[in-house]
């Protein structure tokens, strides 16, 4: 993702771009819509295609966006629709019907196959012009697709799907086992603990000081809109900082080890608990495993989420598992069979490293244990 940066013509062209798209999306969607209600059908992306040239009879402003571009926000009302019937035919509780777009609710437009080309530090877009670029690291690979998104706090980025070889690393025989947490942010097997960062707790009093000015402002006026983006900024911040540090944090781990295993977590059933919600959302624990698992897999190297049954409750050494959970206050686990004491987030991680060991077939370690027996 590059950073764009707009003169006040393009920068107006991208506005105007984005409120024809999102009445498109908004025409298109409500067509699928009347026509399930009156005809009882589900009209298909293609059939949707077909009418963006007879809508800009009626709308002249969709001429003056790329055809691509307009193609690609009927295929978004699509793909919102087959979401939308795959949790239905689930069983899912909350299916979430497609919702209209309102003002200022439709922030990025794509180039699916052309349109676009790079030209030195400037981006070449059709019916835009010309945007200066940061390219703060080279791209690799043969340009696919673009994407010109707008962020909430007003800034404009470039997203390039790109194909290119994976890069695969030396083959690494390191072996590791990784229990997250609240009070480390993640134990590995090997005893080195990462500290939790707590980014949102630590920006908590900033936040709370811009959200008490903008609150005494009146709605609908320009003090009100400042006071906002002051707010939203502060939410950047926190999410820059945090994808930061997953991201430097899951390269230093699939650098140095060939097989990795993780605790398979279900987050939406943890946050219930109210007092650890916010703590846990902080620690974005989904967000470190997917950059995780994506390096491993560019890497070529193995990555397992394993069952986290009993591994905070079983013995690391002997394999004796308690009959009672340890209280989350408890943070020595003391093997009542053969005198274990080991702090308990190190004790989960060997357990996990043990099932993913015996999940990939591999021969476990001389200290290792087989589960249940």
């Amino acid at each position: 993702m590059y950073r764009i940066f707009p003169n006040k013509r393009t920068l107006h062209i991208l506005e105007a771009s984005l409120e024809d798209c999102r009445w498109l999306y908004n025409d298109t969607l409500g067509f699928r819509k009347q026509a399930w209600e009156d005809e009882n059908r589900s009209a298909n992306y293609y059939e949707t295609k077909r009418r963006i040239p007879v809508l800009k009879v009626s709308c002249p402003s969709l001429a003056t966006v790329h055809s691509q571009v307009l193609q690609n926000v009927t295929e978004r009302v699509d793909l919102a629709f087959q979401a939308y019937f795959r949790r239905v035919k689930s069983g899912e509780k909350e299916v979430g019907y497609p919702r209209f777009k309102g003002y200022g609710w439709y922030d990025s437009r794509t180039y699916t196959q052309s349109g676009f080309k790079l030209v030195g530090n400037c981006l070449e877009v059709s019916k835009i012009g010309s945007l200066k670029l940061v390219l703060h690291r080279p791209i690799e690979g043969q340009l696919k697709t673009l994407t010109l998104r707008r962020s909430s706090t007003g800034k404009w980025y470039a997203c390039f799907s790109v194909e290119v070889e994976p890069k695969r690393l030396p083959d690494n025989p390191n072996k590791v086992g990784i229990d997250v947490g609240l009070k480390t942010f993640a134990t590995l097997s090997d005893g080195t603990e990462i500290e939790n960062p707590r980014f949102f707790r630590k920006e908590e009093k900033a936040l709370a000081k811009v959200q008490r000015k903008l609150s005494k402002e009146t709605k609908g006026t320009p003090e009100r809109k400042f006071r906002r983006k002051a707010v939203v900024r502060t939410h950047e911040r926190i999410g820059f900082k945090r994808q930061n540090f997953s991201h430097q944090t899951s390269r230093k781990i699939v650098n140095t080890n060939g097989k990795i295993f993780v605790e398979d977590l279900t987050i939406n059933r943890m946050v219930h608990n109210h007092c650890l919600s916010k703590s846990i959302h902080d620690a974005a624990w989904s967000a470190f495993f997917s950059m995780l698992s994506s390096k491993a897999e560019e890497a070529g190297y193995t990555f397992i989420a394993v069952n986290l049954a009993y591994t905070s409750q079983t013995c690391s050494s002997c394999g004796h598992r308690l009959l009672d959970k340890l209280m989350l206050s408890e943070r020595i686990f003391i093997c009542p069979d053969c005198s274990l004491h080991i702090d308990r987030d190190l004790n989960a991680s060997l357990n996990i490293k043990s099932l993913g060991l015996q999940a990939v077939g591999s021969p476990l370690d001389a200290s290792a244990f087989r589960l249940g027996e």
